[in-house]
């Protein structure tokens, strides 16, 4: 039989994602809220757009204390819970979940389900193809944050302040030990290495673990194809392989110390080479993956086109970087290359 979230995707404006729509589900919700309820739960959960405002900012705004700022989310709140209609608007997103962590066996990242979900009722219900960009991704993730986190808490584990996870959520009453034994498994393995990974790198490492060969039958992937949902420019990496690969690309995602930096590849989080700290850092990065000798303004262009973080790179720092490390060597007139690539 086909399953649910495989039809949804190839039915593309069907019933079920329809009603998948987060902006619709909490102004339905909402509307039975009074003028200064719906603005707290709004401005407090980001869903006019933007990160949610603090219970002080708020308070200033409706010259209330932050103390009565945090009555009034809480009571908002339990009023929407107690709506007779509250099953009938949550009942699509409660299946869809269900269905989603069942296919990645039963743990998903928060922000990677967030994302899916995004893609879910953006693109696949996009029958207009209308163009979506940033903001309204923000607001839709936001939209579908507090529906879950608020209203759905019930349905799910939370995972939080987890040594090997971070934030995510798995399936009521759900066993992970195997999950946690594979992700202490892998990141030793990745310490050890001191290497950055492609993807099918990472996943064929993974596969050779003897902690996997011992649960294989517990990493079965599930048989809904819902590769379209991965062709998304929210996720970097080939839908196939993430598709196929479903249990553990979402283990992956959610292990704590293990991450993947701006050109997909996979190491320690907290390593140089997947979180550039310094400028130096960022030009390493960019010469490697470049793979070839670069003037170097045209590093410090492709610095900021990359966007690390909020700083800009400099033309004139990056030249005096590149001319105080010795990993760096001159190639001709204002190009450097790295020394490892001298023979």
């Amino acid at each position: 039989m086909e399953n649910v979230l495989e039809r949804m995707v190839k039915e593309e404006k069907s019933e079920e994602l329809a009603r998948l729509n987060a902006v619709t589900i909490v102004n339905s919700l909402f509307s039975e809220l009074l003028d200064r309820e719906r603005d707290v739960l709004s401005r407090r959960f980001g869903l006019k757009g933007g990160k949610g405002e603090t219970l002080e900012k708020i308070g200033q705004m409706h010259k209330l204390t932050r103390e009565r700022v945090r009555q009034i989310e809480v009571a908002s709140i339990r009023k929407i819970k107690k709506l007779d209609n509250l099953e009938t608007c949550l009942g699509s997103l409660r299946n869809t979940i269900s269905g989603l962590l069942g296919e990645h066996g039963g743990l998903l990242r928060r922000d990677y389900l967030l994302d899916i979900l995004t893609v879910y009722c953006l693109e696949i219900g996009n029958a207009d193809n209308q163009e979506i960009n940033e903001e309204t991704r923000s607001i839709y993730r936001n939209h579908f944050n507090f529906l879950i986190s608020k209203l759905l808490e019930d349905d799910l584990d939370v995972v939080k302040g987890s040594d090997k996870f971070n934030f995510s959520y798995k399936s009521k009453n759900t066993e992970t030990k195997h999950l946690e034994d594979l992700a202490d498994d892998l990141v030793s393995k990745i310490k050890k290495t001191q290497k950055t990974l492609s993807t099918e790198e990472l996943l064929d490492l993974i596969k050779s673990l003897e902690t996997y060969s011992k649960n294989q039958a517990k990493f079965q992937e599930g048989k809904a194809d819902i590769t379209p949902i991965f062709k998304s420019q929210t996720f970097s990496d080939k839908a196939e392989t993430i598709n196929n690969n479903k249990i553990i690309y979402s283990l992956v995602q959610a292990v704590k110390d293990i991450e993947q930096n701006k050109f997909g590849q996979w190491g320690e989080a907290d390593s140089h080479e997947i979180k550039p700290k310094t400028i130096n850092d960022k030009i390493y990065l960019v010469l490697k993956n470049e793979n070839r000798p670069m003037h170097f303004t045209e590093i410090a262009s492709k610095i900021n086109e990359i966007k690390f973080d909020r700083k800009n790179a400099n033309p004139a720092t990056v030249h005096n970087e590149l001319i105080l490390d010795n990993r760096y060597v001159l190639t001709g007139r204002g190009m450097y290359g790295l020394k490892g690539w001298q023979k």
